[in-house]
């Protein structure tokens, strides 16, 4: 058994910050011993910071514990606030982070697989157009 808490102090800047446009920080809840674990992650967004497009291989859970954020997939984007769960089907193109002008923690929970991080942009740049 193993028992996480989430701690702001804790998050570091991402391995890969490429892969996060704008201010990002994450703190590693839990790691998989094997393929069948959970991978839990904490992911502060600061203002107008995102991931960039992505495809991941599993389905992946948001738990958004702060703030007011985006999440878009190919024919939508919704906003999410503090208390809202997302679930991403695996092999979904998609996106997620903070509102221009507001902050946001989500927890991203997945099991261990190949994430697709060369996904097109599309229309990436309008990213609060249509949000709802």
């Amino acid at each position: 058994m193993r028992i996480a808490r989430i701690d702001r102090s804790e998050a570091r800047p991402p391995a890969n910050p490429e892969w996060f446009p704008g201010s990002v920080y994450q703190q590693r809840l839990n790691e998989p011993e094997d393929e069948l674990g959970v991978e839990l992650i904490a992911v502060w967004f600061e203002p107008g910071s995102r991931t960039r497009p992505h495809v991941h291989a599993a389905d992946q859970v948001l738990q958004v514990v702060e703030g007011e954020g985006v999440v878009a997939i190919e024919a939508e984007r919704r906003l999410i606030r503090a208390g809202d769960w997302v679930v991403v089907p695996a092999g979904v193109w998609h996106w997620h982070g903070a509102t221009p002008d507001t902050a946001m923690c989500h927890i991203s929970i997945k099991q261990p697989a190949e994430t697709d991080w060369t996904s097109p942009w599309r229309d990436f740049d309008t990213y609060m157009e249509g949000a709802v």
